[in-house]
């Protein structure tokens, strides 16, 4: 045991998701000794680029690249037996030593493969009122995991496994036909599963509660990594337009089984400007060619689906919301190179609904009453921010817009990303 206390900081994105979670997981993780993530399934594409070339990784936690690192997948994980294998054989080819510094939670949920077509029905069932699920499974396997009839990691190594997954998949497929769906062939999907199963059963298990506060009593220095950004928790969320789990840093103490003592600093990502990837409300989305330019110059195109994602101004009201539900410490601004080139850019201070009502917080209607953004104008910056590396290159319009940005939230922008390289990180 250390005579030094370990500590968690927490990592997590403020928005829709798709902030750049695992790029700034990734730098940071030469400080920390684990990376545990505590929430949230295969529909997460934490994107990380070393030397030029890009790696996706949708469960496993983004310190794996790093040698001396051990990485969790926390019990508030569910995963996808064959999705995590795919995952697993990809990372060990492009040189990750998973056997050695992958551990994965006895009490995290497994994906089945009948959760992935009771998502699929569940959309197609919804008609033009579908959430925009990326049809993983995960949210049918929130909901078992929630309804007690969930099937979980350590449960593949039980003597009953077949007799376990046997009753969950005859649930299932009732339900199936309840929706009329039959557009799958099952036994493929299982041989395909079991296969996977068998393989993961070869990666290291444990009780991921057990373990990560061991690593504390020995002094370790663990970084918790969310998944998603904090406007899809499914409490505080954009409802019923959200995910499954907890995305704010709440989350991560039943997601990992830590008491909130042991938290040292929460540390919230945002982008410079914001997206959002499927249905639901969007007060600042651009819908014209501004959108598009940040479109096509931030690359926004899912990691994991590919698909398109909405672009809009940078909304306060979303940010200051979730800074006050998280209690971050610290933020880490991302894309500010993306937003060169224009000659002003605007900030939503405010709501504005269709029938004229003007709100500074985020309503509990903020699904159903229209709101649009009301801005703040700013001026702009033409510089390249992709090449500088350091706080003094800033062009001062840019300084000024993260000076007032600073004044607004009442937190310190403490990292600027400007490219999705490691190198292009500028600490202030």
């Amino acid at each position: 045991m250390s005579n030094t206390p370990g500590f968690i900081d927490v990592v997590l994105g403020l928005q829709w998701g798709d902030e750049g979670k695992g790029k700034i997981a990734d730098f940071l993780t030469p400080t920390y000794d684990v990376v545990a993530r505590f929430q949230g399934g295969p529909n997460a594409g934490h994107s990380l680029e070393m030397n030029g070339k890009k790696h996706v990784l949708n469960t496993i936690p983004s310190g794996i690249f790093h040698e001396s690192c051990i990485n969790l997948i926390g019990n508030g994980v569910v995963m996808d037996p064959v999705r995590l294998m795919e995952e697993i054989s990809r990372t060990e080819a492009a040189g990750a030593k998973v056997k050695d510094n992958l551990f994965i939670s006895r009490k995290a949920n497994i994906i089945l493969p009948t959760h992935k077509l009771l998502d699929a029905a569940s959309e197609k069932n919804k008609g033009d009122k579908k959430i925009g699920s990326t049809l993983r499974g995960i949210g049918p396997t929130y909901r078992d995991k929630y309804g007690r009839s969930g099937v979980r990691a350590g449960d593949m190594f039980a003597p009953d496994f077949k007799e376990k997954y046997a009753v969950a998949i005859q649930r299932h497929l009732a339900l199936m036909e309840h929706f009329d769906y039959s557009d799958y062939n099952l036994p493929e999907l299982e041989k395909e599963f079991f296969e996977a199963v068998e393989k993961l059963k070869t990666y290291q298990f444990v009780d991921g509660e057990y373990f990560i506060n061991d690593l504390l009593k020995q002094g370790k220095k663990i970084l918790a990594e969310g998944a998603q950004g904090s406007m899809l928790d499914i409490d505080f969320g954009s409802y019923p337009f959200v995910t499954s789990s907890n995305t704010i840093s709440g989350g991560m103490t039943v997601g990992l089984g830590v008491a909130p003592k042991h938290v040292r600093s929460v540390k919230g990502i945002f982008k410079a400007y914001c997206t959002r990837v499927g249905s639901g409300p969007f007060p600042s989305e651009l819908e014209d060619e501004v959108g598009e330019e940040l479109r096509q110059k931030g690359r926004e195109f899912g990691a994991t689906t590919g698909r398109p994602r909405r672009c809009g101004w940078l909304d306060l009201v979303a940010l200051k919301y979730a800074v006050m539900l998280s209690g971050v410490d610290e933020l880490i601004m991302m894309k500010a190179d993306v937003m060169s080139g224009f000659d002003k850019v605007y900030v939503g201070t405010g709501y504005k609904s269709n029938s004229g009502e003007e709100v500074n917080e985020i309503p509990f209607d903020f699904v159903t009453a229209g709101f649009s953004s009301t801005y703040k104008e700013h001026e702009g910056w033409h510089d390249d921010l992709s090449v500088v590396r350091s706080e003094d290159q800033f062009p001062e319009s840019f300084s000024n817009y993260i000076n007032w940005l600073e004044e607004q939230v009442g937190v310190p922008i403490k990292v600027v990303s400007l490219g999705p390289d490691r190198v292009q990180t500028v600490v202030r």
